[in-house]
């Protein structure tokens, strides 16, 4: 819908410094998995204490709160397959001279929460907190551990992408993405098409990737029948659509809950609309756009924001009034914003985008 875009997708909001594969040091798994223990007063057989027991305590460490974003609602880190990362740990106690760690595989999402698969087997955490993301794509946590004692964050969900250079003849396993309109300059701007692509399970649809959004949410609107799913989507889109739900609750309009009506499209679904008004480098297709409206009632319109007893456009310029000054406080999630009117099919809506420049239509 929009003309003039530049971006690059997936650039998480806390700098991770990944970059290509590198192998730590790895501990065994009885060394990772001992326990602490306790020697009786006579010194005789020392006791474990297994973790949960009286006396046990779990390592005292989260992850920092710039991991969750500007706006401190972020869920999710999107990385590649293998990728060096620099991890954002927040210890609370002296950081133990050698710690572990493990990555564990999320399985199936449901409503009350993720079930939790197979570990990986675990590694020494590098100077800098640095560790190896896993090679399969999937959603994973991190454990770390360190003296008999560990802590599992779940604060934020890793997930490792699929990198676009699996993609064959427009394909990824059956799921049709087609041709970027730049996959062929070889850039490396914001016009560059995505390094990776989310890939998306019935069983991980409902992955929470913020407070408000969840997975699914973005996926393009058609191939329904074909699984797995690919999306894009932008960490940078995700804080910015959250500082704009509470700025509005900061000025007194009542915003819980946006609906997302178009988020990532395929280029090949981009395309399909290029004689209706969608731009041929559309925002969309590098996943950092989404058009949404708040709907607090759920009935799939725009609610009465303004107060004047209508649902119009002048509800979606409350919005835009947020989403400046989202910008003017945050410069780096600077972008597009567009209003649209009801067309019969949908209501009123705002596009908004974090191309890297100010836009306005």
């Amino acid at each position: 819908m929009e003309s003039r875009v530049s971006s690059i997708v997936v650039i998480g909001v806390v700098a991770l410094g990944w970059g290509g594969p590198m192998s730590g040091p790895s501990v065994s798994e009885a060394e990772a998995a001992t326990d602490r223990v306790s020697v009786d007063a006579a010194g005789v057989a020392p006791r474990p204490i297994p973790p949960g027991s009286a006396g046990f305590t779990d390592l005292d460490v989260a992850y920092r709160p710039e991991a969750m974003g500007r706006s401190g609602a972020l869920r999710v880190r999107p990385v590649l397959p293998g990728a060096r990362m620099t991890l954002p740990p927040d210890w609370r106690e002296p950081r133990p001279a050698q710690v572990s760690y493990r990555w564990v595989e999320v399985g199936r999402v449901r409503a009350g929460g993720a079930e939790l698969a197979g570990k990986s087997a675990p590694q020494m955490l590098a100077a800098g907190d640095v560790a190896v993301a896993p090679d399969e794509p999937g959603v994973y946590r991190l454990e770390l551990s360190a003296g008999g004692r560990s802590r599992l964050l779940d604060a934020i969900d890793v997930i490792v992408q699929v990198p676009f250079r699996h993609k064959e003849r427009g394909y990824i396993k059956g799921y049709l993405i087609g041709t970027y309109p730049t996959e062929r300059q070889n850039r490396a701007d914001r016009y560059a098409p995505p390094e990776g692509f989310i890939e998306v399970t019935p069983e991980n649809r409902s992955l929470r990737l913020s407070e408000h959004f969840t997975l699914g949410e973005f996926l393009t609107k058609n191939q329904q029948n074909v699984w797995p799913k690919y999306v894009v989507v932008d960490t940078l889109l995700l804080d910015k659509l959250e500082l704009v739900m509470q700025e509005l609750n900061a000025r007194g309009i009542r915003a819980e809950r946006m609906v997302v009506m178009s988020g990532y499209r395929t280029p090949q679904y981009n395309r399909q609309g290029l004689n209706q008004g969608r731009a041929s480098l559309s925002r969309h297709q590098f996943g950092d756009a989404a058009d949404v409206w708040v709907d607090n009632d759920g009935d799939w319109y725009m609610d009465d924001l303004n107060g004047d007893g209508r649902r119009d456009t002048r509800d979606a310029r409350v919005i835009l009034e947020a989403v400046d000054a989202v910008e003017r406080r945050y410069p780096e999630l600077v972008g597009g914003a567009g209003i649209y009117r009801d067309n019969g099919v949908h209501g009123p809506f705002i596009h908004i985008d974090v191309r890297g420049k100010r836009a306005r239509w």
